[in-house]
């Protein structure tokens, strides 16, 4: 290679090794001096030093009445399925913070697997004059004898009532807009409370008892609920929308002998009582309409 040659590559070969030093070096000072950096405050100056983060912010809750008409519907329900009419009443300390109750009384009805069993295991037995034939006799103490929907008479369970005191919090808020013409107000809101329930549920039998014994029982329980909603403002007095709520608490749904025997009571042991209990969710979904009280809306500076 002739000396031209390799002074030209010298030549073009310098600046990139100038440039790695240089990279070199500052991490290299940046390493040294990291145990003594300092973040720097930039204070703001001009027309918005102190200006609020939002202007004329429209505060549809704060210091007014949420009163709520609604209808709550039970999901995921395996026997009896619960529509629940009832009210909302919350208060807005602020724009973003709520006390209030929430409230319902239950009517229901039977879903698919219980008509199923009516039909195939109750009907088609037929034990008022097979009383000893043996579907009776391995049935009769988890089944109702006979009678035109005895399941859901004598041994399903139901929530009769529920009330639940609860703070509900509002994190997140802002406009939807329909279809780049019209916006709506909105915001989802996160809540939490401590429910009673009123609940009927098959009656308790000891052993021997059981197959004379479909009556339903009612008693008082209380739980946790929590849950998420949505809602929209169409105008100043009035919203709508939808929550999801979740209340977990231990009942007999089936009303069957399911626990209590065994070494570790996870057997059959031909008594219902509390053993049988088993903790659900019992989410529900529920819509509504509501009024903000006073009707004018305040709108911030």
């Amino acid at each position: 290679m002739t000396t031209k040659k390799m002074t030209m590559m010298a030549t073009q070969m310098a600046p990139r090794y100038m440039a790695i030093g240089a990279a070199l070096l500052c991490a290299a000072s940046a390493t040294l001096t990291s145990g003594s950096a300092q973040a720097q405050e930039i204070q703001l100056t001009g027309p918005l030093a102190g200006a609020e983060a939002v202007r004329h912010l429209r505060q549809h809750r704060e210091g007014r009445w949420d009163i709520a008409l609604q209808t709550s519907f039970t999901l995921l329900d395996e026997y009896r399925r619960t529509v629940m009419p009832g009210l909302r009443l919350n208060y807005h300390i602020k724009d973003w913070l709520a006390v209030g109750v929430f409230g319902g009384y239950g009517l229901q009805y039977n879903a698919a697997l219980a008509n199923e069993l009516q039909e195939k295991a109750v009907d088609n037995r037929d034990c008022a004059n097979n009383a000893d034939s043996t579907a009776c006799k391995l049935t009769e103490v988890n089944l109702c004898r006979d009678g035109e929907d005895c399941l859901a008479e004598t041994q399903l369970g139901r929530m009769q009532w529920y009330v639940a005191p609860q703070v509900t919090i509002v994190p997140f808020r802002g406009k939807i807009a329909l279809f780049s013409k019209g916006f709506i107000d909105t915001d989802i809101s996160l809540f939490l409370g401590a429910a009673v329930i009123g609940v009927k549920e098959r009656e308790e039998c000891a052993l021997g008892t059981c197959p004379d014994a479909f009556n339903l029982a009612s008693r008082v329980t209380a739980a946790p609920t929590f849950g998420l909603g949505f809602n929209f403002y169409p105008l100043d007095f009035m919203s709508f929308g939808a929550e999801f709520r979740a209340t977990p608490f231990s009942w007999n749904t089936s009303g069957f002998d399911q626990a209590g025997g065994g070494e570790d009571g996870a057997f059959p042991d031909l008594a219902v009582n509390s053993d049988d209990n088993a903790i659900h969710m019992n989410p529900m979904l529920t819509v509504f309409a509501s009024m903000q009280l006073p009707m004018q809306l305040q709108v911030s500076d």
